[in-house]
């Protein structure tokens, strides 16, 4: 039941990382799955669900408090009501994941909640536990039954953290008229065609750091991750042609046909190369 409740979960919200997840093997993927499902229902609770059904800031926050907690507490206990936090809690203890990053995640939602602008230190803080903690925590899943050495792990580690700003980055881009409309947030304030240009140039990097520690990830994550970081290398391309109004107008895609394709791509240069 708690592995049904996340796979829908990530179903319902992301046609990218469902493509990528499809790719994983059955145990990595039931993981990721737990992981996303938590993830994802953190963010809903700052993004909105909660304020449209009527609560105040005061009451979101104290939601998200107690949600926080609640998937605390499952890394000690092995059973939940809430199949969610069952199955995240389930992976957590298996995985080993660091309490640290959970509750750095937790910290940046919080952030939504109260902060609306971020300086360049502020904006480090947020990506960092809002997104190099969970890739952190997907590495910690990836390699469960797997030995490195402490210098392939330091790599793959910071192949993580760079993969999960690079996302976070990307994001910042395409959901510009939403934070800003919306949501009322400025991630990147005082926009313009050179801060964009310098953005850019930073996800790339981030993304070939990521790419040097594909090939040191067990064979059941490599073209799930891989997948993943070709379509937002496409997504960058996107959104460097795009213009400031576009940006600003909506949120720039990759299509169905382009998200296959690289699939496809992906799972052959893991099978052949």
């Amino acid at each position: 039941m708690s592995s049904k409740a996340t796979a829908t979960v990530i179903a319902s919200y992301s046609t990218s990382f469902t493509l990528a997840s499809r790719l994983l093997s059955p145990k990595i993927r039931r993981d990721i799955e737990a992981l996303y499902g938590m993830v994802r229902v953190a963010d809903e609770v700052v993004d909105g669900a909660a304020a449209a059904a009527g609560c105040t800031t005061v009451q979101v926050a104290e939601i998200l408090d107690n949600y926080e907690q609640q998937v605390l507490c499952s890394l000690d206990t092995p059973f939940h009501t809430d199949p969610i936090i069952h199955a995240f809690g389930n992976t957590a203890r298996k995985c080993m994941f660091n309490r640290a990053h959970i509750v750095a995640f937790f910290e940046s939602m919080r952030r939504d909640l109260y902060q609306t602008s971020y300086d360049p230190t502020q904006l480090d803080e947020y990506i960092y536990g809002s997104a190099e903690v969970i890739g952190l925590m997907c590495l910690s899943i990836f390699l469960q039954d797997s030995v490195a050495t402490p210098q392939e792990r330091a790599t793959m580690e910071q192949g993580a953290k760079r993969l999960g700003a690079a996302f976070q980055k990307v994001n910042f881009l395409r959901d510009l008229a939403e934070d800003n409309e919306d949501l009322g947030r400025d991630y990147l304030p005082a926009f313009t065609h050179e801060s964009k240009a310098n953005l850019i140039a930073d996800i790339r990097s981030d993304l070939t750091a990521a790419r040097a520690s594909i090939q040191l990830l067990p064979l059941g994550a490599r073209a799930g991750v891989r997948t993943a970081t070709d379509l937002y290398d496409c997504l960058v391309n996107g959104l460097e042609s795009a213009s400031m109004e576009e940006l600003k107008a909506g949120r720039i895609s990759v299509s169905p046909a382009k998200k296959a394709g690289l699939a496809a791509k992906a799972m052959v240069k893991e099978v052949f190369f």
